[in-house]
């Protein structure tokens, strides 16, 4: 179990784990919250000027790349009217909590993701 406090839905608890276990941060806080589609596509606007629902958004507190030891990470908050697999958001929007991003990277977000989640599902 991570040393990582989650505040999250219980039945998402071990994805928010294994993403934080995954990018190497082992002290540190998150929360993880489900909202509504008129929700998300607020904060979608708000925060990202687009202006329409979708499944997972990240709002990281440290600004940093990343690096293991404590962190407040900060709060994913995920619509599942428009996420396809809940532990799936859970896991991308951890792991864009802890400075990753796949929007910029080679690849290695996503194939983190994959193996969180082959861990995750493994251990289930």
């Amino acid at each position: 179990m991570s040393g990582v406090e989650i505040e999250c839905p219980p039945a998402l608890r071990a994805a928010a784990e294994a993403a934080s276990r995954a990018a190497g941060v082992d002290e540190g806080h998150l929360s993880v919250e489900l909202v509504s589609a008129d929700r998300i596509r607020e904060l979608n606007r708000r925060y990202r000027g687009r202006d329409a629902p979708t499944d997972v958004l990240a709002f990281p507190v440290d600004e940093v790349a990343p690096a293991p030891g404590p962190r407040e990470l900060g709060d994913v908050v995920i619509c599942p009217d428009h996420a396809e697999d809940l532990e799936e958001a859970v896991v991308h929007g951890v792991l864009h909590l802890t400075g990753l991003d796949h929007e910029t990277d080679s690849g290695e977000m996503l194939a983190l993701q994959r193996r969180a989640l082959a861990d995750l599902r493994s251990s289930t």
